[in-house]
């Protein structure tokens, strides 16, 4: 019995001591296919020869709830020889048609927008899940828009009026999108310096 414990002990140790190493190992490679992938998102809307800072470390976290839709937003922020050139900021759609909807919104310095992209969602198949970009081209319909392209009041879907397509069967989706892509182009607008400075936080930073 004693010697049946001693190869069990021997077993455990030789197991953990593995699981620990594999772990050590393999975190430093996570962490950059993670950090890889965060850039791959942020260079599809900011070109990488159109920056020369890391827009993964270059951020802040600012709090405006009722225009960005959660409690805190990240903004990575691209600049070139020290001069903006667009942030991107994660906004969430808190009341998409089955659920919260996360985006990430590009705007650059002039205000025209880089492009967005749905990076999760819970929208129904077939219908609402048009949004994704592999699903059709409509997140497209976005690119080098601003608050004055369309006009502001034509910031709404078809069905509402507005410049934007929604789809057959599913206008909650689009509709709620844009909207909060143009409630993002209003607060970038409203504190697009702030947003860029390195020393002080933007208004509502947490």
């Amino acid at each position: 019995m004693l010697i049946a414990a001693l190869i069990l002990g021997t077993f455990a140790v030789a197991g953990t001591s593995l699981v620990s190493f594999t772990h050590v190992a393999t975190k430093d490679r996570i962490a950059e296919n993670e950090r890889q992938a965060l850039l791959d998102s942020l260079y599809a809307l900011v070109p990488a020869e159109s920056v020369d800072n890391d827009m993964v470390t270059d951020t802040i976290q600012i709090q405006a709830p009722d225009l960005l839709g959660s409690e805190q937003t990240t903004v990575y922020r691209g600049r070139k020889l020290e001069q903006p050139v667009a942030t991107v900021l994660t906004s969430v759609v808190p009341n998409g048609y089955s659920g919260p909807i996360k985006l990430l919104v590009a705007v650059r310095y002039d205000g025209t927008l880089g492009g967005v992209r749905i990076i999760s969602h819970k929208e129904t198949p077939g219908l609402g899940d048009k949004v994704e970009e592999n699903r059709s081209d409509w997140v497209y319909s976005f690119n080098d828009r601003s608050l004055g392209d369309p006009p502001l009041e034509k910031w709404g879907v078809k069905r509402d009026g507005g410049y934007f397509d929604q789809f057959t069967g599913a206008t909650i989706t689009p509709r709620t999108i844009v909207n909060s892509v143009k409630n993002t182009l209003l607060y970038v607008r409203d504190h697009k310096d702030a947003l860029y400075d390195r020393q002080a936080s933007a208004p509502g930073a947490g």
